[in-house]
């Protein structure tokens, strides 16, 4: 029997943010657990291994909309950010989204699951309220919108999870959208009373719960924590929950 490869390289691209692999490995000393990784250049942008945080991203931006919208059953969704797909796949747990854009600014990270490559690819791909966009999310955000085929479209919620945090980012670019102006053009394509939530790798910064306040009804951090069986200790991130004034 062939050993299993600890490391093994599922895909190599160039791109206009630099060379990014998919990495499929196996972990010894964790009764040989295998994961998927994302590798940026020299940053991890997601692993299979922790997937918490990004999950309750979803979780948490969702159950706001049930307080926002008691009413509505059918649900328009966008996540910013597909990666692994762990946040689309828990916004679709909830039978009231109806629709879900994915955002994504690579090509390969969508080639990916549509080529069933990473393990959730297949099942958001076969999902009919799923459908990929190939795009930048912050020049989408400030500009036309999330949907190509409807420009102006309004959602109930969008769920973002692609910069490490607000004030650490993974181009310069996106700063603006983290400030009063940017947060309320993306405000303009979400529906009164709907909810923007937000993942962050750092703790919650103050200064942008001050900038979520200027343009939202209310704004709530949540610190998330999970088990890193690596370093065997608790982690924590943060999950920003703000909603439009109605």
């Amino acid at each position: 029997m062939q050993p299993t490869p600890r490391f093994e390289e599922l895909d190599y691209r160039e791109t206009p943010l630099g060379e990014l692999i998919l990495r499929r490995r196996t972990i010894p000393t964790l009764e040989n657990l295998e994961v998927h990784e994302i590798i940026l250049g020299d940053a991890y942008l997601m692993t299979s291994m922790f997937t918490e945080v990004e999950q309750a991203l979803s979780r948490l931006g969702v159950a706001a909309t049930r307080r926002a919208f008691p009413g509505e059953s059918t649900l328009d969704v966008v996540v910013g950010g597909l990666g692994l797909g762990y946040t689309a796949r828990a916004a679709l747990e909830e039978d009231r989204v109806g629709s879900l854009i994915v955002v994504d600014y690579l090509q390969p990270v969508i080639d990916w699951h549509e080529k069933g490559l990473v393990p959730l690819g297949p099942g958001l791909v076969a999902d009919p309220r799923c459908r990929f966009v190939h795009g930048d999310f912050f020049e989408l955000a400030l500009g036309a919108g999330f949907d190509p085929e409807a420009p102006g479209r309004k959602f109930h919620a969008v769920l973002l999870d692609i910069d490490h945090s607000p004030s650490n980012l993974l181009h310069e670019r996106h700063a603006a959208f983290y400030g009063p102006d940017g947060l309320r053009r993306l405000a303009d394509k979400i529906h009164p009373g709907g909810i923007f939530a937000l993942w962050s790798d750092d703790p919650p910064e103050e200064g942008f719960m001050s900038a979520l306040g200027e343009v939202f009804d209310s704004c709530e951090s949540h610190v998330v924590t999970f088990h890193n069986p690596l370093r065997d200790n608790e982690s924590a991130s943060t999950v920003y929950v703000a909603r439009r004034r109605g």
